[in-house]
């Protein structure tokens, strides 16, 4: 029931979404929904992964519930996972990853060079903008 799951994951609402973004240095967001079969299956290995790394922000976020928020972020099919770093959003994918994947996703953004990143998004918004 919902008392296990709270232990370490974060519900996702439009409240306190900016917030969980904004406290942590790394977030990773579960977007799924009750009635859908690969959210329900990737539910306990997201679950355990909040486990095995406290130092992440490990949020799920109900899209029948925060319909804003799922249209916001443009989320076409569930379960979608989004990783955000020191407030960038460094990845954003559909579809169920089995516990192996989901632990190299962590690994890899815990390596992200945010300089690295940060600098590519400057670039791309000075390509994108004429003045």
């Amino acid at each position: 029931g919902a008392e296990t799951m709270s232990a370490d994951t974060i519900e996702i609402t439009s409240d306190n979404f900016k917030q969980t973004i904004d406290d942590n240095p790394i977030v990773l967001i579960d977007y799924w929904a009750e009635w859908c079969g690969p959210c329900r299956a990737f539910g306990p290995i997201f679950e355990k992964a909040a486990q095995e790394h406290p130092d992440i922000a490990f949020g799920k976020c109900d899209t029948e519930k925060q319909m804003e928020l799922a249209s916001a972020f443009k989320i076409a099919s569930i379960p979608t996972l989004m990783v955000f770093k020191e407030g960038v959003m460094v990845f954003s994918q559909p579809g169920l990853l089995p516990a192996p994947a989901l632990g190299e996703l962590i690994q890899k953004v815990r390596d992200l060079d945010m300089k690295e990143v940060r600098q590519q998004i400057a670039e791309q918004e000075t390509r994108v903008s004429p003045n």
